[in-house]
């Protein structure tokens, strides 16, 4: 018997040196697996943000993704796992940013943007190889070989093609739109990246002439000149469209007009409001469609311009009561509802509050009209003409790309129809630099600049490069092909590996991420980026709560690798956690895969110690030959499970299996046969030990690959070196 038998089983004296023989061996490679017309499979890991360590949340991506990867290659596939990590611009360089003026009291704009880039870059680094030391711990058997970054120059090089591509379309644009601005960060923020947190706070109902408005935000009032109001309310029948009432108002008398429009809820108040169109979505839209003047009311920094008079100058936090004081001493202020309680939006990637701006910025047209050249698309035919909205929806709705669980596409097409041109410029100086040169006009002063769109800077002078970078989301959307060679696409592993067959990732970024890789896919390839999208579940406490550093229940995978293992770790993650649900996790439950662990080993023990001499030719008694029938059918259940996705049914019942049926019950069982049984019964049981237990391996490797591994190098019988690319259990070979 092996002599690392002998001892009890520890994770940490096998998986450092197994993961080193995996690399060494190269079959993270698709080029070492499958055959060379056999079936393909390839993913991509959804790349970490380069902005500290791995969560937990990404521990679960990693088994789950490594347990379908290790099925695959186990059956033949040639398979490929891209791994890769993202720049993640503003909540990087947020980071950064804090830790350098905590440290030192310095802005970035101290530093200059030169230095102060050094400063982020150093810091990526560094934060970049925690995170592959991190997923190696968990056995994920990404082709490091492959390995890419968002920020990289070949990324840069996709980024800037795909950019020039979209503006010569007609589908980037340059325009003053509403953008949600945060004044801590100085930026724009996608809508996606908004979070909505409920705030109670007083709401004031104000006199404006004959009628009765109401605000959260008086400090947004003094510009406003349009009263609106629904056109069926027959409380407001009277007035007409268009009509001037005079009233007065804040800061003196002014003259305001009607605006009849349906999007105003008349249930809501007083069924009437004033609007204030550069600070509201809402109020800008209605404009839009009125045509209306638009007057800014606050600055970037969150302090109020010349017309608050006397208040300008001060931060709208410090103004809001003393503009309700004086709205009271004028007469203006009717009551005050000091418990209404509202959402407010805060940048989930630096916690400043959003307000609300219009600015000239760069945006995604999603409903021009476009044509396709080359499309892959069923349905879509090749020099067609549809928009990236409804490009989006139809891969999704004609079944192309499936969604698991299937009750988020409805999640999906919500998010389509309420879409709106993608703001894609940001204020910040880490990421992908807009790829648009500006120069004056010399013979015309005072003309508009020339402008440059291209791969890379002009070679004439005089030419000054856009000062703002790209939304992360805008080069994470090229990640499946970029990540593969495009925009070469003779490069053997787009040829043969794009579209990807599955992107596994959570929830919460459905429409950060894998909405933007459809709509950058569909349109630079005419195609889909994936086939199938298993959307997993936030990782929660053991009381169900979501984990913060604020309640102090954040818990680090290493850690756990540490104390328990990385199998039992994996297991805990992956068992009763079906797609697109949460998981309570708690440290008694990897604790009880830590026990499985042991228990295997104790197995392979007994196995191993009572197979030395087996006859794989022997004949099967029936009672043996029934219980190897019954375990076919547990491999049968096994594998349909993984082929639907169905990762924690699969993980749980071979679990179940080899802890009761195969230790509680054969072992018990052989036990007893080995010292009384007949020398065709000890033979025919050795064989079943054996037998069983060597699928039993191949079928938790994808779910328990350390310790599964570990007992595979001391098989007597064995047909693979390495388990990792041993043949998944083919049940028809097993009936004799």
């Amino acid at each position: 018997m092996d002599e690392r038998l002998t001892k009890p089983y520890n994770p940490k004296e096998h998986e450092d040196t197994i993961y080193e023989t995996w690399q060494e061996s190269d079959f993270f490679m698709p080029e070492k697996t499958g055959t060379k017309d056999g079936p393909r499979f390839s993913i991509v890991l959804p790349p970490p943000n380069v902005t500290g360590t791995l969560h937990i949340g990404h521990a679960a991506m990693l088994a789950v993704e490594d347990s379908i990867v290790r099925y695959k290659r186990m059956s033949g596939y040639k398979t490929l796992w891209v791994p890769g990590t993202d720049h993640a611009a503003i909540a990087t360089q947020s980071r950064v940013e804090a830790d350098i003026y905590k440290k030192e009291k310095k802005t970035r704009h101290d530093l200059g943007r030169e230095l102060f880039l050094k400063r982020v870059e150093t810091f990526a680094k560094e934060s970049h190889d925690t995170i592959v030391n991190q997923i190696k711990k968990m056995g994920a058997s990404v082709d490091w070989s492959r390995e890419a970054f968002t920020l990289d120059e070949k990324r840069g090089r996709a980024v800037n093609i795909a950019f020039k591509k979209m503006y010569d379309d007609g589908l980037i644009y340059r325009g003053a739109r509403i953008v949600n601005w945060d004044p801590k960060l100085q930026t724009t923020v996608s809508d996606d990246e908004i979070e909505w947190r409920e705030e109670t706070s007083p709401f004031y109902y104000l006199k404006y002439g004959p009628f009765v408005i109401g605000t959260s935000r008086p400090e947004t009032k003094f510009g406003d000149k349009y009263v609106v109001m629904h056109p069926d309310d027959t409380r407001y029948s009277q007035y007409k469209d268009g009509q001037k009432i005079e009233l007065e108002w804040v800061n003196g008398p002014i003259t305001a007009t009607i605006v009849k429009d349906k999007a105003i809820d008349m249930a809501f108040g007083t069924g009437v409001m004033t609007i204030t169109p550069w600070h509201d979505a809402a109020d800008f839209e209605i404009a839009e469609r009125h045509k209306l003047d638009k007057e800014q009311i606050i600055d970037e920094r969150g302090l109020l311009l010349p017309v608050a008079g006397e208040f300008a100058g001060q931060h709208i936090k410090k103004a809001r009561p003393l503009i309700i004081e004086k709205l009271k001493a004028k007469g203006l202020l009717e009551k005050v509802d000091e418990k209404y309680i509202h959402n407010i939006a805060i940048n989930s990637r630096g916690e400043g509050v959003i307000e609300p701006q219009i600015k000239r910025q760069w945006f995604v047209a999603v409903d021009k009209e476009f044509s396709l050249p080359h499309s892959s698309i069923e349905g879509i035919a090749s020099g067609s003409t549809t928009t990236l909205k409804r490009l989006m929806r139809h891969v999704v709705e004609s079944g192309q790309i499936q969604i698991i669980p299937e009750r988020f596409e409805k999640i999906y097409f919500h998010w389509i129809d309420n879409l709106h041109d993608w703001c894609i410029s940001r204020q910040i100086w880490y990421g992908h630099r807009i790829p648009v040169w500006y120069r004056s006009k010399a013979d015309q002063p005072g003309a508009d600049q020339e402008i440059f769109v291209g791969i890379k800077q002009p070679d004439d002078n005089g030419w000054m490069q856009d000062s703002d970078t790209l939304d992360t989301w805008f080069s994470s959307g090229l990640w499946t092909f970029s990540t593969l060679g495009w925009p070469d696409e003779k490069k053997p592993d787009f040829k043969m590996f794009h579209p990807t067959d599955l992107l596994e990732t959570g929830y919460d970024i459905l429409f950060f991420w894998v909405a933007r890789m459809i709509l950058m896919t569909g349109y630079l390839l005419g195609d889909i980026p994936f086939k199938t999208v298993y959307l997993h579940g936030l990782v929660r406490d053991a009381k169900g709560r979501k984990m913060s550093k604020s309640l102090g229940n954040t818990i680090d995978p290493l850690h756990l690798i540490e104390k328990y293992g990385a199998d039992a770790t994996r297991m805990a993650l992956l068992v009763g956690a079906p797609p697109g649900n949460d998981i309570n996790l708690s440290e008694d439950k990897i604790r009880g895969y830590k026990h499985f662990a042991n228990k295997l080993w104790n197995i392979a023990r007994f196995v191993i110690t009572n197979t030395d001499d087996v006859d794989m030719n022997a004949e099967y008694t029936s009672d043996d030959k029934k219980m190897r029938d019954g375990f076919d059918e547990e491999i049968k259940n096994i594998t349909e499970n993984i082929e639907k996705y169905r990762i924690d049914f699969a993980a749980d019942t071979i679990y179940q299996y080899t802890w009761h049926a195969f230790a509680d019950t054969i072992i018990e069982e052989a036990k007893i046969t080995i010292k009384n049984g007949s020398i065709e019964e000890r033979a025919s049981r050795k064989k079943l030990l054996l037998s069983i237990f060597t699928d039993i391996l191949k079928l938790l490797h994808p779910f328990t690959p350390f310790v599964t591994e570990t007992i595979w190098s001391m098989l007597p019988k064995k047909d693979s070196e390495l388990l990792m690319v041993a043949p998944w259990p083919d049940v028809k070979e097993n009936k004799s």
